[in-house]
């Protein structure tokens, strides 16, 4: 699903059902529902419910820490 979509385009039948697989392979490879949102020209809001709507467990807010270098301090 690479094709640039315009703002506001609704999403739905199959095309949503295969945005939604394509969201929840990335999500669990560890990108942040804002990439996936901004990669694939969503809002975040739509992103997140995509989601949701998946079933996929979401992570907490603030995303990921793994691979970061030590706290600032």
């Amino acid at each position: 699903m690479e094709q640039q979509r315009r703002k506001g385009q609704r999403l739905t039948g199959d095309e949503r059902k295969q945005m939604i697989g394509v969201l929840v392979e990335e999500y669990r490879s560890g990108k942040s529902i804002r990439d996936l949102a901004v990669q694939h020209s969503l809002s975040i809001g739509l992103s997140r419910n995509l989601l949701v709507e998946s079933g996929i467990p979401l992570r907490g807010r603030g995303g990921s820490t793994r691979g970061r270098g030590p706290a600032n301090g």
